[in-house]
């Protein structure tokens, strides 16, 4: 029962986040949203994440739980680094987007989405013992948070002209997002 919900919030997680890539890059592009873009192209290494995830659940053998754990830590690096480089290329370029109400409605809609999946995924891998569930739903809750410092951005710029809050949102946690993906990269080592 639980490994049948762990694969239904999976296959969820995937739907709604390629759902949120296309409509967070087309909002994006039309109010020249570096972030609002930025969080969208993000969404596909969350869709590759939850993935991996499936995948393992559906084979067997530690082997493919190490192999797993890897590959989540590497998306993990990788949005550290995608988010870095661009949120400090905005910052450094004053890149000032226009006012968003649409990108602050979907991404209040994306935070409350986002940190529900990421607790059932938390109290289902639980239950189950399953690190790759838990890496993962980490990995939601960290794309929940993402979306919040997008929303921050958003909305102090739309009420003050405060253009930058959300690079910097975002060089906080690019931080965050190394730091678990170097975590959870050593741990899967010590694992063999």
């Amino acid at each position: 029962m639980l490994h049948k919900k762990a694969l239904f919030y999976e296959y969820l997680t995937i739907a709604w986040n390629v759902l949120e890539g296309l409509i967070c890059v087309t909002i994006g592009l039309l109010s020249g949203s570096i972030a609002l873009f930025a969080y969208g192209l993000e969404s596909g290494i969350e869709v590759f994440s939850s993935s991996v995830v499936v995948w393992d659940l559906n084979g067997k053998g530690k082997g493919r739980t190490q192999v797993a754990l890897k590959l989540i830590s590497f998306a993990y690096l990788i949005v550290s680094l995608y988010i870095f480089i661009d949120a400090s290329l905005s910052l450094i370029a004053h890149h000032h987007p226009q006012k968003s109400l649409l990108g602050i409605i979907f991404i209040i809609l994306t935070v409350i989405i986002m940190v529900a999946l990421g607790l059932i995924k938390k109290r289902i891998g639980t239950k189950m013992r399953s690190r790759t569930v838990l890496a993962d739903a980490k990995f939601t809750l960290i794309d929940g948070a993402l979306a919040g410092a997008v929303l921050v951005g958003l909305v102090l710029n739309a009420l003050f002209g405060w253009w930058w809050v959300d690079e910097v949102m975002a060089l906080i946690l690019a931080g965050v997002a190394f730091r678990e993906g170097y975590t959870n990269l050593c741990s899967s080592y010590e694992i063999l």
